[in-house]
C-alpha cells in the first residue's frame, strides 16, 4: 500500500479502510458507516498481525473504539473479507451478519472437520481435469494455511437477499450476487444511489469466477446474469472490495461481461487447435504467472473450469475421457 493512506474519510461520510493482505492484491477494502449508534463495519479483512496493527492505528486516528461498532456485515465468505470477523466480534460484542449460503461455505472450509472433505473434493476435481500429482500435493497445505487467518470463527446472524438493513443512517437493499462467491450479497442505497458491491464489480481488475466442488457448475452463467441485473440499478458511486470507489458502475459491469465473452472465445480457439485438458487450458491461459504458486493456481484452475463448463453447457465444446479413462479432454 505504498503511497496510500491506511484509511480515507470519503466526502460521503464513509471511512474506507485499506486492510493489508499478504497477496498480490495488497489490500482489501473495509468500510465504516457511522450513525447515531456508532458504526457498521463492512468486511473487516484477513486475520494477520499486520491487519490487527493497521486496524488499531486506523481506529485510534479516527476516534473509533471497539465498543462503537454495533454491527458487522460480510458481503461474502472469502477469507480476505471474513477473516477478522470473529476477532472484531470478540472485542465489540457486535453481531456478525452474512447470508446462510455464504456461512455454509465457510463451514465447509473451516468448520468441524477442518476442511478435510472440501480438500478431498477439490483435489479430486482438479485431478479429473488433468492437474499433475505434484501440483495437487500443494493444495492441502495451501488451504490449511488459511485456518489461522479466519480464527476465531464468528457467531453469525443470517441476512438474506431481499432484506433491507440500516447502515450509516441509510436504508440498504441486500441483493443476491452469485458467481464470484455463492451467497455473496451486495447492498444498494436508493436514496443516495450508492452500491456496496463486494467483489462482484471491481473497477480495474476482474473478479475471480470459480467452480466450487459440491456446488452448481454454472457459476459463470450466474455471474453474467448477476452483472446484467446489477447494471439496471442507478448507481452514482460504488464502493468495491478492492481498489478505489468508482462511478460508471453499469459500464464497468458491461466491460466485465465482455471480458468473459473474449475469454470464452479464446478457449474455443485453443480447442480448435487441439483437444486439451482443463489443466492444459489453465496453463495456456495463465502460464508463468501462476507457476509454483498454489494460491494463484487454485484461482486460475477453478476459473478455467468455470469457463469450460459454461461452454460445455452451451454446446460449444465437448469432452471425452474421465470415469476411469483418465482426465477429461475437451474439444471444439
Amino acid at each position: 500500500m505504498a503511497g496510500r493512506p491506511a484509511a480515507t474519510l470519503r466526502p460521503e461520510g464513509i471511512v474506507q479502510v485499506r486492510v493489508p493482505l499478504p497477496f498480490s492484491l495488497k489490500w482489501v477494502n473495509s468500510y465504516l458507516l457511522r450513525d447515531d449508534r456508532g458504526y457498521t463495519l463492512i468486511d473487516p479483512g484477513l486475520h494477520t498481525a499486520e491487519a490487527e496493527a493497521s486496524w488499531e492505528a486506523v481506529m485510534a486516528e479516527h476516534g473509533v473504539a471497539f465498543a462503537d461498532i454495533h454491527t458487522i456485515v460480510l458481503t461474502h465468505q472469502h477469507p480476505d473479507h471474513y477473516g477478522l470477523a470473529g476477532w472484531f466480534q470478540q472485542r465489540s460484542g457486535a453481531p456478525v451478519r452474512m447470508s446462510a449460503e455464504a456461512y455454509a461455505y465457510a463451514q465447509r472450509l473451516w468448520g468441524a472437520d477442518g476442511g478435510a472433505a472440501f480438500k478431498a473434493e477439490l483435489t479430486a476435481l482438479y485431478a479429473r481435469h488433468g492437474m499433475p500429482a505434484e501440483a495437487l500435493a500443494t493444495l492441502g497445505p495451501h488451504l490449511d494455511s488459511f485456518v489461522a487467518k479466519v480464527a476465531p470463527q464468528p457467531a453469525v446472524t443470517f441476512l438474506e437477499a431481499g432484506e433491507t438493513v440500516r447502515m450509516g443512517g441509510e436504508t440498504w437493499l441486500a441483493i443476491d450476487a452469485p458467481g464470484h462467491a455463492g451467497g455473496q450479497l451486495v447492498f444498494y442505497a436508493p436514496s443516495r444511489k450508492w452500491m456496496l458491491c463486494g467483489d462482484q464489480v471491481l473497477p480495474t481488475i476482474t473478479p475471480n469466477v470459480s467452480v466450487v466442488p459440491g456446488e452448481d457448475d454454472r457459476q459463470l452463467e450466474r455471474f453474467l446474469g448477476s452483472l446484467r441485473e446489477l447494471a439496471r440499478y442507478d448507481v452514482e458511486l460504488a464502493f468495491p472490495g478492492h481498489r478505489e470507489p468508482f462511478d460508471r458502475f453499469a459500464e464497468r459491469a458491461a466491460e466485465l461481461a465482455a471480458h468473459h465473452e473474449r475469454r470464452l472465445a479464446e478457449i474455443v480457439g485453443l480447442l480448435r487447435e487441439e483437444p486439451r485438458t482443463g489443466y492444459a487450458l489453465c496453463m495456456r491461459l495463465f502460464g508463468e504467472r501462476i507457476a509454483g504458486d498454489a494460491h494463484h493456481l487454485r484461482f486460475a484452475m477453478s476459473e478455467t473450469l468455470a469457463h469450460v463448463f459454461h461452454l460445455e453447457h452451451g454446446g460449444r465444446i465437448g469432452k471425452r475421457g474421465g470415469e476411469g479413462e483418465g482426465s477429461y479432454t475437451y474439444f471444439a
